[in-house]
């Protein structure tokens, strides 16, 4: 297989998590790192690897070496940096969101339509074995009819008032905070394995800490660092800690869900309950081996996974035997494996993986739930 060679843009958390899922593919190398300037760019390419160094993407952009190029920086800069590397005739991978906010991201869906290079985002919760499998499960239609979603995704890294990160300012983070940050791979997780979208929603957003706490030095991101009383400055806080959200899909299924950044309940709890006519499926990312499977006229199923028993069509996302656990890691790697296998083919058809067309409705969904939340009434997603 030809080999392709690949640059990453921004080394903090995911950078490393991209670089790491790219090397198990076999045929991918990882040959240059971006960052915001050539002296963290030399030190973070020497700690990961990797053999090229770059102070402005700018540059990593222009390395004709590259064909590939992994959109890793901050919220704030996914627009710019990815419409340098399609303007440059690069195939784009980003991490979500995939811009600030719906006009930007609908900008670069037709921007990358005009370009005709392969675009991803990296919605990592559907490449799990068993969310193929749920997919799998209800594209063969046994379960029947959709009911009712609900479900949580649920953090507690910003509860105290003295938690900081760049996500919680407008600016660097984007409009919506929990529901942008996290809520958006809850919603893409339950439309794919679904096959519904959501079209209308009702919100409640919600400030917990009206001001923050904002460190004088970069803290990264989780890293829990304590400082001192003369290290913080108070700011003022724009962007909601938690939502409630109602919602209604395509099908008029109802649905909820509870979306907070303040809950110790849960260190990255993404919880799901879909109820179909014919059964319940329930899965949770903190056990992503475990799917329960709820019937009414016979014992419910409480399964591992094991490929062997999963659908034929989710057996590739597995990649260990059964009861040998699967986890984060494989979130990324399966994506990037089906999307380098799609390059390698010669990018023909149409994408089985999350696009930047996914990304987009992603930010419509956002739109919606604030705007629902500042009108205070049910609000339907402009696709």
């Amino acid at each position: 297989m030809k080999r392709i060679k690949v640059g990453i843009i921004g080394s903090g958390m995911m950078g490393p998590i991209h670089a790491e899922a790219l090397r198990r593919l076999g045929y991918v190398d990882v040959v240059a790192l971006g960052e915001a300037n050539e002296d963290l760019a030399k030190a973070k390419a020497a700690e990961l690897h990797i053999p090229k160094a770059y102070g402005d993407f700018r540059a990593l952009v222009a390395d004709p070496e590259i064909e590939v190029v992994h959109n890793c920086t901050p919220n704030a800069m996914h627009f710019e940096v990815s419409k340098a590397i399609m303007a440059a005739g690069k195939h784009v991978i980003s991490e979500k969101p995939l811009a600030r906010d719906s006009k930007e991201s609908k900008e670069l869906v037709d921007l990358a339509a005009k370009a005709g290079v392969v675009n991803a985002i990296h919605f990592n919760y559907r490449n799990y074995p068993l969310v193929q499998h749920m997919h799998q499960l209800v594209k063969k239609g046994e379960l029947g009819r959709l009911f009712l979603l609900h479900g949580s995704y649920l953090q507690d890294w910003l509860i105290k008032e003295s938690d900081y990160n760049w996500r919680v300012e407008v600016a660097a983070g984007g409009e919506s905070r929990a529901v942008g940050d996290i809520g958006s791979h809850w919603f893409d997780t339950v439309q794919f394995i679904t096959g519904e979208k959501v079209v209308e929603v009702m919100a409640d957003l919600n400030i917990v800490h009206k001001t923050r706490k904002k460190p004088k030095q970069a803290v990264q991101t989780y890293s829990g660092k304590l400082l001192t009383a003369d290290d913080y400055t108070d700011v003022p806080v724009e962007t909601e800690d938690s939502a409630t959200i109602l919602f209604r899909t395509q099908s008029g299924a109802s649905g909820s869900c509870v979306i907070s950044q303040v809950s110790a309940v849960g260190k990255t709890l993404h919880y799901l309950e879909a109820d179909y006519q014919n059964g319940a499926l329930e899965w949770n990312q903190e056990e992503p081996n475990l799917l329960w499977i709820g019937r009414r006229d016979r014992a419910n199923d409480s399964m591992i996974k094991d490929a062997s028993l999963m659908e034929p069509a989710s057996r590739s996302f597995s990649h260990y035997p059964g009861g040998h656990p699967e986890g984060y890691s494989e979130g990324p790697y399966n994506l990037f494996a089906n999307v380098y296998g799609f390059i390698s083919a010669g990018a023909k058809g149409k994408p089985t993986f999350s696009t930047f067309a996914d990304g987009h409705d992603e930010l419509l969904i956002c739109d919606a739930i604030v705007q629902s939340s500042r009108t205070r009434s049910w609000t339907k997603v402009a696709y």
